[in-house]
């Protein structure tokens, strides 16, 4: 965690002009900076890069955001490595928050007894003969082990606990996951007579293990359960190994196991990542994306490998933007990455990678097999579900050349297509977390003009209009949708008056709120004279606050109706409807409203 003030005293010292054009030549248009999108494929210049409010937006593909956007989505860096390189830029040193600090405290005794776990288990390989016979008939070698940190967890109830006990707590092995507390209090391991791999954060540090029985037994492999430092839904096996192991990493081949990661390796393919027996997920896939523009999934060529692979394209299409690539390798019958390469070796396997279908020619041939294209109902049937699929897709020619390819195939035209894409309910995500900032891409659909809509894109806008504001508390207990919000943004800029529109939009970063922000930041106002916008806002405010006295009024008539009003109620109705009758009056003399 950076604390907020910091990231709103970066953003004030951040030219996002200067960030952009180091990457993307920008030219100078009006009060704004325009450049041919570098998030997707065009000719015309329709990306736009605001000084004033230190936001990019582009008609084109949709692309928006801030200064920390840019260097996430461009240089694929995480939000906290996005920041580091700003500070770099702006000589700046990224302190540390206090809670970020207790939780670090707080996690230290967990990473140190997976780490004293790791070597243990390392150690426990080398002394099991049955282990390391084990390994061998794997093709496995000494070498390829250590790189990987495999170990033993020997058949025994207290193998770790008898080890580590009492150098370290008990309760932290529990809180690690390496032992279970039975409900009588007794602990023992949770790993017994198994392979270990240990599972590396992007720091190298051991975060969990995976655990392959040795012998017969159920199940066949066990995770480390949730635990503060261990989250196995974002986890990705090998991907630490591999960054290691490649200075310039270009694709990255997702294999389904521990072992098939280990046998490609142990054959020189030292780019191959594993989910933790889980569904590949668009975390997975934003993850991966980050750090190379490719990636190969490869699966079993039977029925449910194809089921597999399916799964993971529907996960793709909604990150799939102009300049990543997805592709999938089938293996032949029978086959799994561990037992081909071992049989073909490591050229044979490279060029069966090198060969893999694309991912729009597996979703084009799919959409194909699921559906019968000899009848228009099928035809139409196909149209409805690639609708369905694409609209979580983002903009661009990539996209393009899928629509012209699947009207062709339904026997339409590229426009009926995409009218009928248009028109489809957009697909939730498919877990509950929220999908991440980046990446992200707005609907198409223009947002009717609201009152609330109009204030807060007047404010992203120019923040300075906040300080004007003096009646708006209100807005606090008002029943109108969007009130909350524009009431904690005007809030927040009373406390911080000098954020800009970037440190205002970093505020509510990955939240629903944020993204309907980001929406509104788009927004354009028509030229005019300076003090237009302030008038709109201050008519805009008005306009809720005659919206609050409505709900007011009608909810005092409505309960008068059933019930006797108290003396202050009944006041306080009285006001409100003079205020009203007052409004109508001047309306019809035509003076101004309040």
């Amino acid at each position: 965690m950076i604390p907020q003030h910091f990231i709103d005293e970066l953003l004030a010292r951040t030219d996002i002009v200067e960030v952009i054009n180091a990457r993307v030549t920008l030219k100078k248009q009006g009060r704004e900076y325009a450049a041919c999108c570098p998030f997707h494929g065009e000719k015309t210049p329709s990306f736009f890069v605001s000084p004033a409010k230190q936001f990019y937006h582009c008609f084109g593909c949709g692309a928006h955001g801030t200064a920390v956007t840019f260097l996430m989505e461009h240089d694929n860096l995480s939000f906290p490595e996005a920041i580091e390189e700003l500070a770099r830029q702006a000589g700046m040193e990224v302190p540390s928050d206090p809670g970020s600090r207790e939780r670090s405290e707080s996690h230290r005794p967990l990473f140190e007894v997976l780490e004293a776990a790791a070597e243990h288990y390392a150690k426990a390989l080398r002394h099991s003969p049955e282990a390391v016979d084990y390994l061998k008939t794997r093709g496995l070698t000494g070498e390829i082990a250590r790189d990987y940190r495999l170990g033993y967890a020997e058949d025994r109830w207290d193998g770790l606990l008898s080890s580590l006990v009492p150098k370290y707590e008990e309760q932290h092995l529990v809180d690690a996951g390496l032992a279970i507390r039975k409900e009588g209090g007794k602990v023992y391991d949770r790993f017994r007579g198994r392979i270990m791999f240990p599972i590396r954060d992007n720091r190298g540090r051991v975060t969990g293990f995976g655990g392959r029985i040795l012998g017969q037994g159920e199940p066949k492999y066990l995770n480390s359960p949730e635990t503060p430092v261990f989250h196995k839904g974002n986890q990705l096996y090998g991907l630490f190994e591999a960054r290691r192991a490649n200075t310039r990493l270009e694709r990255l081949l997702v294999v389904e196991g521990y072992m098939d990661v280990i046998a490609l390796a142990q054959h020189g393919i030292t780019h191959a990542v594993a989910t933790l027996g889980t569904a590949t997920t668009r975390e997975h896939l934003e993850r991966l994306f980050r750090v190379v523009p490719r990636l190969v999934f490869c699966f079993d060529g039977d029925a449910a490998g194809r089921k597999a692979a399916w799964r993971a394209l529907e996960q793709a299409l909604p990150v799939m933007r102009d300049g990543r690539e997805a592709a999938f390798l089938f293996l032949p019958e029978g086959e799994d990455p561990d037992s081909l390469v071992r049989s073909i070796g490591a050229e044979g396997f490279s060029r069966l990678e090198a060969g893999a279908q694309a991912l729009t020619d597996a979703f084009l041939e799919q959409l194909g097999e699921r559906f019968d294209t000899t009848t228009r109902e099928g035809r139409a049937r196909l149209g409805t579900e690639a609708a369905r699929l694409l609209t979580a897709m983002p903009e661009g020619l990539l996209k393009a050349q899928l629509v012209n390819d699947l009207a062709r195939l339904c026997g339409v035209s590229p426009q009926d297509f995409s009218s009928r894409a248009a028109e489809t309910p957009h697909p939730q995500p498919d877990s509950g977390r929220r999908p991440s900032a980046a990446g992200q891409r707005p609907s198409s659909r223009r947002l009717t003009v609201t009152p609330v809509r109009l204030a807060l894109s007047l404010i992203l806008q120019d923040p300075a209009l906040a300080g004007e504001i003096k009646d708006w508390r209100f807005l606090q207990h008002s029943d109108v949708a969007g009130s909350g919000l524009l009431a904690q943004v005007i809030e927040t800029l009373e406390n911080a008056p000098n954020l800009t529109t970037a440190g205002l939009l970093e505020r509510w970063r990955g939240s629903d709120e944020g993204r309907f922000l980001l929406k509104l930041a788009q927004w354009r106002p028509p030229p005019g004279d300076d003090a237009a916008p302030a008038r709109m806002l201050n008519d805009a405010i008005s306009r809720l606050r005659a919206l609050q006295d409505e709900q007011r009024a009608t909810a005092l008539l409505d309960k008068a109706a059933r019930e006797p009003l108290s003396d202050a109620e009944k006041s306080e109705l009285k006001a409100l409807l003079a205020t009203r009758k007052g409004a109508e009056g001047g309306g019809e003399s035509g003076s101004k409203p309040p």
